[in-house]
């Protein structure tokens, strides 16, 4: 981690957040899981909000290097802590992005403080993927005040447990994308349930929503009507690049596991490191990990130049989350038999990296992306 912060994508202050957050981090953070996945993530947005460490994924600016660190940081630690600050983020981002003054008063201080558990409602049984393909449906009421939501939504990280939800629905202005629009819906919202929890392989909250004749209040909307997708990808774009950084977080650690396995495995009247497949396999997890953090850290310094970094986001994820798989793969067949022993490092790592190729756009989601934007450039 320190040569990454001599890195001149960094500034001073860079490099004095991730010291001092690596130190917390170690001070208050465990890799394991417990039997209560909701209590745990309850109890980690309550101590990042205390330790102030949420304030920088919630907001109206955002520096990307900054959340990008945070990250990285909390998921060498715990995968847990990364999705809960993440999440936050996430969460809350559309409100930070097209929400009115009031609205931002009343939604984000408590998402900030940890006191306010935050989630963001897109994917659809039938559109995950394709977002214009979304069912969920809001119309207006007679009198023109409230919308009236119906539907469901899927694959809700946080569902279960957050306080309020960033929904996405289908009010009708136009077809397809430009046809969403996006509101903000309590927890205790009549109409409102949890379909379903959903038991994934890196357990956390997640779920099924049901709206039911949801009545949400128009000063509930998130910018005008109809914007909902643009706000969407807007909230994505910000955090799509954190993803890659997650990925590098679990990839340096399986790295240091399988460094360590490999200096200390004793075999053949030495240790597993005398060997030159082992040197090679090392060299190669290595060198996958510095390649996708240079992606990754010039995405995040081009987005807080300013920037729009959609193809060098999508680069970033791409190749952080195919990377950190390959390295944590590698780091489990350097431990052997122990590398499949359920809760042993490698195999809690082999468990949280398979999420982020298909979550915030699958890897093959990046790559049309990609290949799309290099077609735009002139030739």
């Amino acid at each position: 981690m320190h040569d990454l912060l001599d890195w001149p994508f960094f500034e001073p202050r860079h490099r004095v957040l991730a010291t001092e957050l690596d130190t917390w981090a170690q001070e208050h953070l465990s890799g394991a899981h417990g039997r209560d996945v909701d209590a745990e993530c309850r109890a980690l947005v309550t101590a990042l909000g205390d330790a102030g460490w949420l304030h920088h994924a919630v907001g109206d600016v955002i520096d990307t290097r900054t959340v990008c660190l945070i990250r990285q940081t909390l998921a060498r630690h715990s995968g847990l802590a990364d999705f809960a600050f993440a999440m936050q983020g996430l969460g809350s981002g559309a409100i930070s992005l097209a929400g009115t003054p009031e609205q931002r008063a009343q939604f984000l201080p408590g998402v900030a403080s940890g006191r306010t558990i935050a989630a963001f409602a897109l994917s659809e049984p039938d559109a995950g993927s394709d977002v214009a393909a979304m069912a969920c449906a809001a119309r207006l009421d007679e009198g023109g005040n409230h919308y009236v939501l119906d539907g469901e939504k899927t694959w809700i990280s946080n569902g279960g447990i957050a306080h309020q939800y960033v929904v996405f629905a289908r009010t009708g202005d136009a077809p397809g994308a430009r046809g969403i629009s996006a509101f903000v819906v309590d927890a205790d919202t009549p109409g409102f349930e949890i379909a379903e929890r959903i038991d994934v392989i890196a357990p956390h909250p997640l779920a099924r929503l049901r709206f039911s004749g949801c009545r949400i209040p128009v000063a509930r909307r998130l910018g005008a009507s109809g914007e909902g997708f643009k706000i969407a990808m807007r909230t994505l774009d910000v955090f799509r690049t954190s993803v890659a950084a997650a990925a590098l977080g679990f990839g340096q650690r399986a790295l240091a596991e399988g460094l360590h396995r490999a200096r200390t495995r004793k075999m053949f009247k030495g240790v597993l490191a005398d060997f030159q497949l082992t040197q090679a396999k090392l060299a190669q997890m290595a060198t996958t990990l510095d390649a996708a953090m240079l992606l990754t850290y010039r995405a995040a310094w081009l987005r807080d130049q300013g920037r729009t970094v959609t193809k060098e986001a999508a680069m970033a994820k791409l190749a952080a989350t195919e990377g950190a798989q390959q390295v944590i793969d590698a780091a489990v067949q350097l431990w052997g038999g122990l590398g499949v022993v359920s809760g042993q490092p490698v195999e809690l790592l082999y468990r949280e990296i398979r999420a982020l190729r298909i979550y915030e756009g699958a890897t093959e989601v990046q790559q049309l992306i990609i290949g799309r934007e290099l077609l735009r450039e002139p030739t």
